[in-house]
């Protein structure tokens, strides 16, 4: 299959655009020749994806970070019943967090991607919907693919949207997270799983999982499939700044569950509202679009990805 690239130059700090030539390279290397578009605004890669998906394109990748991945396969998904059965999704990693690739287990090396995209294996993974109130006052709905979240998760997305990812990777995600704790205090909110009871509460982070990893590397859900038709709830109540210096190995490699500050469970529905007025952000793919309420759906077997291994 001919790839279509649609390519984010301002991922990885504007690398992806300046070293293109080296990802061009990989790919007919691996691939022989590919169409590539490069996207110039946030949401354009939804757009994109969404024509390619229309016009025929059968191999769509998606090369910058896990927001640019997560637009894409929104476009996939927002072309419905016109979109092929046989199209596939596949990524060159190039971002901050790099949390998608880690969930599916994508090289981060150009030409091993490359070479993923080639020779890989063909997955078949769950979807989320998360349907929120945007910045704009109107309601917006979109799919996820990794984790969606809501609390100090989306606070420290901000911060990392307004010139935080100078540092790079897994340490932008540590400052913006040390700096987004100082003076933070858990949210007021009101949330049920699969239409159950209400619950009122204050939280640190409520995280929606269909992958394993958010945050630039943290094990947020340990047990997460990408496969197997559920979301992954993972709870963080009582958590602040000291707790991130002093548990941050236990957030990183997982073992947090065994805190009792965490609590997890597994559920197809989940509904969230804000309580005393707060103003609690989401994070979406790595992404802030907007904040509570909200409500995630889980879409079982959405998505045809290639990956290099089972999610």
């Amino acid at each position: 299959m001919k790839p279509f690239l649609i390519v984010n130059p301002a991922s990885a700090a504007g690398r992806t655009g300046r070293h293109f030539d080296r990802i061009a390279r990989a790919v007919t290397a691996a691939l022989g020749g590919f169409e590539a578009v490069f996207t110039h605004h946030r949401g354009e890669a939804t757009a994109l994806a969404r024509d390619a998906a229309r016009s025929g394109q059968r191999l769509v990748v998606a090369v910058g970070g896990d927001g640019t991945a997560s637009e894409v396969v929104d476009g996939l998904l927002q072309a419905g019943g016109e979109v092929p059965a046989d199209v596939l999704f596949g990524c060159i990693p190039r971002g901050t967090g790099g949390d998608l690739r880690r969930s599916l287990g994508w090289p981060e090396d150009p030409e091993a991607a490359a070479r993923v995209l080639a020779d890989g294996a063909t997955l078949v993974c769950d979807l989320g919907i998360v349907e929120y109130a945007g910045h704009d006052g109107l309601q917006h709905r979109r799919h996820f693919v990794n984790v969606s979240s809501f609390g100090i998760s989306g606070k420290v997305v901000r911060e990392l949207e307004h010139g935080g990812k100078w540092a790079g990777g897994k340490l932008s995600y540590m400052l913006a997270s040390a700096k987004s704790l100082v003076g933070y205090h858990d949210q007021p909110v009101r949330w049920r799983a699969d239409g159950g009871a209400w619950r009122e509460e204050r939280v640190t982070a409520f995280c929606v999982c269909n992958g394993r990893y958010f945050g630039g590397g943290m094990v947020v859900a340990p047990d997460a499939r990408m496969d197997d038709g559920w979301f992954d709830l993972t709870v963080w109540k009582g958590l602040g700044f000291m707790d991130f210096l002093t548990k941050r190995r236990m957030l990183y490699d997982g073992s947090h569950v065994r805190l009792p500050n965490t609590e997890q469970l597994r559920a197809r529905t989940v509904e969230a509202e804000p309580l005393e007025g707060a103003e609690v952000l989401l994070d979406v793919d790595g992404e802030q679009p907007g904040r509570l309420p909200a409500r995630w759906t889980i879409v079982p077997g959405a998505l045809r990805i290639r990956a290099p291994a089972r999610p």
